[in-house]
């Protein structure tokens, strides 16, 4: 994700998370468990905190919101249990549960906001595997990602306080 890696002032992210068969993987189990690695150190996780760590050292916000049917499914649940390695690097954190974004204009992807200019999409296909990423610096496109990210931010609810 080199984009994180740019002088900017904020990261955002906005997903939606369904599990296919291609997003769950090797690790289906653990998923359908909900179990996850919380170890912040071990080989799973080391990079990414370690770019979160360095991220925000730099003074840069990073936000996720993650937008979730109600009842969760077991990926939700495995997502849920591994959150706490994203707020512990250094990420800010919200669920929203999806019945409370009904009336939030999103764009069809899950994304990831750059300082408000730049937006990285991520496709997947039917069965949830990766379909690669798209960037966009249109401002109407970012406009619009940026309003949809900071009506589900504020609606969301912190991790901490979000129960599954």
């Amino acid at each position: 994700m080199p984009a994180l890696l740019s002088d900017g002032s904020e990261v955002d992210r906005t997903q939606r998370v369904p599990c296919g068969v291609g997003r769950c993987g090797e690790e289906t189990q653990a998923k359908r468990t909900g179990q996850q690695d919380v170890d912040a150190g071990s080989d799973y996780w080391a990079p990414w905190v370690d770019l979160i760590r360095r991220t925000i050292a730099r003074g840069v916000v990073v936000r996720r919101a993650r937008i979730v049917s109600e009842p969760v499914t077991d990926y939700i649940r495995y997502e849920h249990a591994g959150t706490p390695v994203n707020v512990q690097a250094g990420e800010q954190v919200r669920w929203l549960p999806r019945r409370q974004a009904s009336d939030i204009a999103l764009p069809g992807n899950d994304f990831w906001l750059f300082d408000d200019r730049l937006v990285m999409f991520n496709h997947f296909t039917g069965d949830g595997a990766s379909a690669g990423p798209s960037v966009s610096e249109d401002a109407d496109v970012t406009e619009l990602c940026a309003s949809a990210f900071e009506a589900v931010w504020e609606r969301g609810i912190p991790h901490e306080a979000y129960q599954v």
